[in-house]
């Protein structure tokens, strides 16, 4: 228990210093935005690029991955049902998609999993899935439906490779693949280049809070709530019916699992909807009420199987 709440605590704390700059309009009225357009276009593939390219690629087929994959695509596609019938566009039904069933497994599912499951590299299958699978996928389609309509067929295919998140995501797996081992002098300006992104994305998000409503009290209420509900409760309860009834985990793989599925929405989701200009205050909203709800329901899941 100890680690989830140690978890949140820095997250929060983070988060309460953004906003405070905010308020006080140190980084004047674009602070938000220079940090968003930091952490997509910089930070945030450094990142990746580090994280993936020493990762160990086994656990991309591991049964954990596979529960990991398939309560994914459970509750982003009861969220893509819903907005499809209800006609909330591809880009907001997208950027909602994400919100139900994209876990923090970076910035909390590390220490979360270094004090609750005792092993960092437990949370691997879930980073590696999400940075490689989900990631490229919404992003593209988040590309091609901004602004991909009046492009040629060409660049819709090659809109992958445009993109600067799924580029370095590709290039670490393609690095870690080859085992490369990459110069010291080369690694470490591109490390502590990615060490900016965690901090920029959860500053940007706190400076957002500024003169923001609060949850639930926008024209964004009901996708927020199918957001938080699907995440919050719908992916944990997909997560052990699989694991359970189909894997048949016990004991620590289930709880594994558990763990990392009730993670909540991960923050750098609203530097995808900002850097998109699309579904901002429904990934804003989504974040904060998702992650408030997941410290009861990691804390059950600690007591419970841990």
């Amino acid at each position: 228990m100890q680690g989830v709440l140690s978890g949140f605590l820095v997250i929060a704390v983070v988060i309460g210093v953004g906003y405070v700059i905010g308020r006080r309009g140190h980084l004047g009225a674009q602070g938000s935005e220079v940090l968003t357009k930091l952490a997509f276009h910089v930070a945030s593939p450094a990142l990746l690029f580090t994280t993936l390219a020493r990762a160990d690629l086994s656990v991309v087929f591991s049964g954990r991955l596979l529960v990991t994959a398939l309560s994914t695509a459970a509750v982003a596609g009861v969220f893509v049902a819903v907005g499809v019938a209800r006609g909330w566009g591809v880009g907001r039904t997208t950027i909602g998609a994400l919100c139900s069933s994209y876990v923090n497994s970076g910035n909390l599912g590390i220490p979360i999993a270094v004090y609750v499951l005792g092993d960092a590299s437990l949370v691997a299958p879930v980073l590696l899935f999400q940075l490689v699978g989900v990631t490229p996928v919404a992003l593209t389609i988040l590309d091609l439906s901004t602004a991909g309509g009046k492009q040629p067929l060409w660049r819709r295919l090659l809109t992958p490779l445009r993109n600067p998140v799924a580029l370095g995501s590709l290039a670490g797996v393609a690095v870690s693949a080859a085992g490369v081992r990459i110069p010291g002098p080369v690694w470490d300006p591109v490390q502590l280049i990615g060490d900016m992104a965690v901090p920029a994305v959860l500053l940007a998000f706190g400076i957002s809070l500024r003169g923001s409503t609060l949850p639930l009290r926008s024209g964004d209420r009901g996708a927020v709530l199918l957001a938080v509900g699907l995440k919050a409760v719908g992916q944990p309860l997909a997560a052990w019916a699989l694991a359970v009834g189909v894997f048949g985990l016990r004991g620590a793989h289930l709880l594994d699992v558990m763990v990392t599925s009730a993670l909540p929405a991960a923050q750098n989701l609203f530097t995808y909807a900002s850097s998109y200009g699309v579904g901002e205050r429904l990934a804003r909203e989504s974040i904060l009420v998702s992650t408030a709800l997941s410290v009861p329901v990691l804390l059950t899941v600690a007591a419970v199987l841990g």
